[in-house]
């Protein structure tokens, strides 16, 4: 149940009956030789409208350029600011509530984006109880989740790809996205075949030490059939999550 193709009339009815949303969040960035450049917010993405088809959740449009600096050195990589980004998902959020949504849930597809998200709901915690009246507490719940850190999808990334998994341009996000779009799959030759893995300071820094973006993966190995497996996992991992949520 796709927001934006709902009128405001199914809004309005919507929430008559749930207060719930999810929101996918990602990052627009590069993903090594044969990752997709809008890998971060594609995964999350079409997880979230899958469990909102099944589920009949109501799904926001995906927030798909996150913080994304240090990835500036290669072309088509896009960042927001970490306070621009704070106050997109601040007006977000507040958008939403004052509509009536209570449980927002923002489904995540980019490590780059965690601390800068809860921040932001830092900031709208500390607003209401700022200005809100004494011992009222927000009705509110806000939460972030990461598609790639759930139980079940932790647990197949371990099984399918081992250490090769990585951390950036992972075996995971590209086959999940290549599942997603099959016509995407890029044929790349990978030299090493295995990244090197380390940390970084900056965009320069992170270009000398990664030349073609990937960090301790080896994304030669992902496929369409592994992409399934873990959309599934991701769904079931996902839905678990926010029913918790929804029970708050």
């Amino acid at each position: 149940m796709q927001l934006r193709l709902c009128s405001w009339l199914e809004v309005e009815r919507y929430l008559e009956a749930s207060t719930g949303i999810i929101i996918p969040i990602g990052s627009t960035e590069q993903h090594g030789p044969n990752g997709l450049v809008g890998t971060d917010a594609l995964c999350p993405e079409v997880i979230a409208r899958a469990a909102g088809e099944r589920e009949e959740i109501m799904v926001a449009p995906t927030l798909s350029i996150g913080m994304a600096q240090h990835h500036l050195c290669f072309p088509g990589s896009v960042t927001l600011r970490p306070r621009t980004l704070m106050a997109v998902v601040y007006d977000v959020v507040q958008s939403l509530a004052r509509h009536g949504f209570r449980h927002l849930y923002f489904l995540n597809g980019h490590g780059g984006n965690i601390n800068t998200v809860q921040a932001a709901f830092a900031e709208y915690y500390a607003d209401y109880s700022l200005h809100e009246t004494p011992g009222c507490e927000t009705s509110t719940h806000l939460h972030l989740g990461n598609w790639f850190a759930g139980n079940r999808v932790r647990a197949l990334s371990a099984e399918l790809f081992g250490d090769a998994e990585g951390s950036h341009a992972t075996c995971s996000e590209v086959s999940l996205t290549q599942y997603a779009y099959p016509e995407a799959i890029k044929q790349v030759e990978m030299s090493p075949r295995r990244a090197p893995s380390g940390g970084f300071r900056d965009a320069v820094d992170f270009r000398r030490n990664y030349p073609d973006g990937r960090v301790g993966s080896d994304p030669s190995l992902a496929s369409p059939e592994a992409g399934e497996k873990l959309f599934e996992a991701g769904i079931a991992d996902l839905l678990d999550d926010y029913r918790q949520l929804l029970a708050r």
